[in-house]
């Protein structure tokens, strides 16, 4: 029995690093996710107004007015695919790709704020429970240096890992209401499609 337990407690033992290491790297694309939502926000300030007042107006024969009141030349991917859709309006089709397609690259942006969200407190807690049980030894033995070290660790762990799911599920849920935005503004861009067919 003792035999098992020294093997599980190597093992633990042993992923202290990967998992201080996966933290590090977790902390790092975080703060580089806060960067690209910020530059991600600010085009979406330009063009919600924009597309509100468009949108507000639209009908069936004004789809060629929204496209030429439209930046042709923009990193905003909702415009990207409002062109995308009007070229495509003859085709029903071709349309509810480009929406599926939307839908995809709007799931693949939200992957990394996930994976933060998720990741962040399973390796937190992993990097807290880990140098407990040396921590533990230390206080039993009288190493009060050793238990102090690995105490740090262990709360230095909690601290990023909380901190990278934190920017991961706030980035996550902004984001989300900004692609549901976008997806109702596509969907009643294909309606209008079909209703302008329809004519």
């Amino acid at each position: 029995m003792n035999y098992i337990s020294d093997i599980l407690y190597w093992i633990s033992t042993g992923l202290l690093v990967p998992v201080i290491v996966l933290l590090i790297i977790l902390f790092i694309r975080s703060l580089m996710l806060i960067g690209s939502f910020f530059g991600q926000y600010i085009s979406i300030r330009k063009t919600e107004s924009l597309l509100r007042t468009e949108f507000d107006s639209l009908t069936p024969d004004g789809i060629e007015k929204l496209k030429s009141n439209l930046p042709v030349k923009t990193n905003s991917l909702i415009i990207k695919y409002i062109h995308k859709i009007i070229e495509s309006k003859d085709s029903p089709s071709h349309v509810q790709r480009l929406l599926s397609d939307y839908e995809i690259t709007a799931d693949k942006d939200l992957a990394i704020s996930k994976t933060l969200s998720k990741m962040g407190p399973m390796l937190g807690l992993m990097g807290t429970l880990i140098p407990m049980g040396p921590a533990l030894v230390g206080l039993s033995t009288g190493d009060i240096s050793s238990m102090a070290y690995n105490m740090q660790v262990a709360f230095a762990t909690t601290v990023v890992g909380l901190f990278a799911a934190a920017i991961g599920f706030i980035t996550q849920q902004v984001k989300q209401r900004w692609y549901l935005q976008d997806m109702t503004n596509l969907e009643f861009l294909s309606e209008m499609l079909n209703e302008s067919r329809k004519n």
